[in-house]
């Protein structure tokens, strides 16, 4: 019986750590991250890096073990849910493809006004969700939740305890790719880094898109389906 719980536990940290690591991809959010919080000082950013980490893995977490409920209770269809929260995604690419670089001058206003109190404000929005943590990961946590389910308690608990597992191991890797995103982008320069930022914030534009196609496709399924058994 251990042995199958060990095997459960470790299949579960597996499936959830190679399930959701590729939709958050923290090595391409990590310009996003750094976009977002221009000006803003070395220390802050590391405040800004632990909060998100924490944010992240609660989120996933509670989509994860309650979500699927909590949809259900609501009456809310996880395609609205990506229709919704892709929308958020693509104004937030469209916003950061449309702010002008800053001068040095400004950097330095930026830093003065971006204090640590104002990042305790944003680290949940927008740089936890949808930044970090998307209506994507949202609804591949859910169903990841759901297939981890068993009848017997004792197996489901540790299947559960190894996706949770898997879901800290990820934070981990958001807060060391945001905490030192600088340094990693420093070798680009300052004219690469620009350019780097633009392409990630418009391949972020392109996934809001893409999951509001993905949702609104889904209904529109569900919508013919219906018309079918009528």
């Amino acid at each position: 019986m251990t042995l199958e719980l060990l095997g459960a536990f470790g299949k579960s940290f597996l499936f959830v750590f190679a399930a959701l690591l590729p939709i958050l991809n923290p090595a391409a959010t990590a310009p996003i991250f750094l976009g977002l919080t221009e000006g803003a000082s070395g220390r802050t950013r590391a405040l800004l890096a632990r909060r998100i980490a924490r944010n992240l893995v609660s989120l996933l977490l509670g989509s994860m073990l309650v979500g699927s409920y909590v949809l259900d209770f609501f009456g809310i269809a996880l395609p609205i849910v990506r229709v919704g929260g892709g929308l958020i995604v693509a104004a937030m690419a469209w916003r950061l493809l449309n702010t002008t670089h800053a001068t040095q001058d400004s950097r330095t206003e930026l830093a003065e006004a971006f204090t640590p109190e104002q990042a305790r404000r944003q680290a949940f929005y927008p740089l936890t969700f949808p930044v970090s943590c998307g209506p994507g990961s949202i609804a591949a946590a859910i169903t990841v939740g759901v297939s981890l389910h068993d009848p017997r308690l004792t197996l489901s608990l540790a299947r559960m305890g190894g996706g949770a597992l898997a879901l800290v191991a990820i934070g981990a890797l958001v807060y060391l790719a945001f905490r030192y995103a600088e340094r990693l982008l420093r070798p680009l320069g300052e004219a690469g880094t620009v350019i780097f930022l633009r392409l990630t914030a418009f391949i972020l534009l392109c996934l809001g898109v893409q999951i509001v196609w993905d949702g609104v496709s889904e209904l529109a399924l569900g919508l013919m389906a219906q018309a079918r058994a009528g």
